[in-house]
């Protein structure tokens, strides 16, 4: 009789983790939900447009920015990871190169590496910094060509990896924030290779339960800007 009561209590338990479960990831995807309507609110606010003289006035910017470039600037928006269900986004001039759907995101660090004079995407690649090495990451960070500008961003984990060496080749490509990075922190970073300054392009969120927005994780972050064109 008691075995037969301790199985039945097991069998609670999974159940209610994984009731816990579903409820997460739906309630996640929800959020996916808000971020890709915010990529795309510039399509729905062109639609929405009355007509004037029959045409349309044209409101979107690239990436659904707020606002237009500048000439000579890269129009970037980008989103951190949420929890470990949905991974981050990664937009340039229109063009989305990173993400879930696109299925080149992973848990730890999303770098992309973009031609800073043409804008030409060179690489994209994702490090793991919970169960991975961080040796491949050293490694990628030591062989980005001068004038690259390079965009990341963390998913669940992107630091208990992380030793001073890696962490100080992302400092030298402007990051301010990167030493204080912690486990299961929020980040993005837009930087670059023979940057004489500290980027302007970077947010940082701690996990700390007392403001995370999810269980054990904090709120996405989201950024958007114009990346000044390399000229020489």
């Amino acid at each position: 009789m008691v075995v037969t009561m301790m199985v039945r209590a097991g069998g609670i338990l999974k159940l209610a983790a994984i009731i816990f479960a579903f409820l997460l990831a739906a309630y996640l995807a929800f959020q996916l939900l808000e971020v890709k309507m915010d990529f795309k609110l510039g399509n729905v606010i062109v639609k929405s447009l009355p007509m004037h003289g029959g045409s349309i006035t044209p409101v979107r910017h690239k990436c659904g920015l707020s606002k237009a470039c500048p000439d000579g600037h890269f129009a970037f928006k980008m989103a951190s990871g949420a929890a470990s269900v949905v991974g981050p986004k990664i937009c340039l001039e229109d063009k989305l190169i990173m993400s879930g759907v696109k299925n080149n995101v992973g848990r730890g660090i999303n770098i992309a590496l973009v031609n800073g004079k043409t804008g030409e995407i060179n690489k994209t690649d994702s490090f793991d910094m919970w169960a991975g090495n961080v040796a491949p990451l050293i490694q990628f960070l030591k062989g980005i060509p001068e004038g690259t500008i390079t965009m990341m961003a963390s998913f669940d984990d992107p630091s208990t990896k992380l030793n001073d060496e890696a962490r100080n080749l992302i400092a030298d490509l402007g990051s301010t924030n990167i030493n204080n990075l912690g486990f299961r922190d929020n980040w993005v970073f837009v930087g670059g290779k023979g940057i004489k300054t500290k980027s302007p392009f970077e947010q940082h969120i701690k996990n700390s339960a007392d403001t995370n927005k999810y269980e054990g994780w904090p709120e996405v972050l989201e950024m958007e800007g114009c990346v000044p064109q390399r000229t020489n």
